[in-house]
């Protein structure tokens, strides 16, 4: 069964232009990863759970906290084999020396049998469009080009004249 997760792309207006915030994921595998190696605050929908709801736990699991506001749907990207992402995009600010990320373990070094326990989210940067586009996961690329073409859609408007 294919997993689905959901994210936010939060976004400013910043001094040269929209920014977005991406998290770095923590751990000894991504440590020396920089460029490919960003990626949306995300994470695996639970049974029952609306992606909306997903999104907003798994963006306060893994940064401290969510920014108020409404989420808006960028889309639905199709990531490495059956995996599925739900982003969102919510206007907002956070400082990203706030950041606070809970953490996993996992056997480190590998058959050592010792266990070592580390950020999900090791740090948290703002970057400008293009910078995010060289910095994000390859599958989370499209984001920014789905996200640019949304901000560029104004509103629907509910009135009938």
């Amino acid at each position: 069964m294919a997993q689905t997760s959901a994210g936010i792309l939060l976004h400013r207006n910043g001094p040269a232009g929209r920014e977005v915030f991406l998290v770095h994921p923590g751990g000894p595998f991504w440590a020396k990863k920089d460029e490919a190696g960003w990626s949306i605050p995300k994470g695996l929908i639970t049974p029952g759970e609306a992606p909306e709801a997903a999104a907003r736990r798994e963006f306060a699991e893994e940064v401290g906290a969510v920014p108020p506001g409404p989420l808006t749907l960028i889309g639905e990207l199709k990531l490495s084999g059956s995996k599925r992402l739900i982003a969102y995009a919510l206007e907002g600010d956070f400082d990203p020396a706030a950041l606070v990320s809970n953490r996993f373990e996992m056997e480190w070094p590998p058959r050592s049998g010792r266990k070592q326990t580390f950020p999900e989210v090791d740090r948290a940067q703002w970057f400008t469009l293009i910078e995010a586009q060289t910095r994000l996961h390859l599958g989370q690329r499209p984001l920014i080009g789905l996200f640019t073409a949304r901000l560029a859609t104004p509103p629907a408007s509910s009135d009938p004249t």
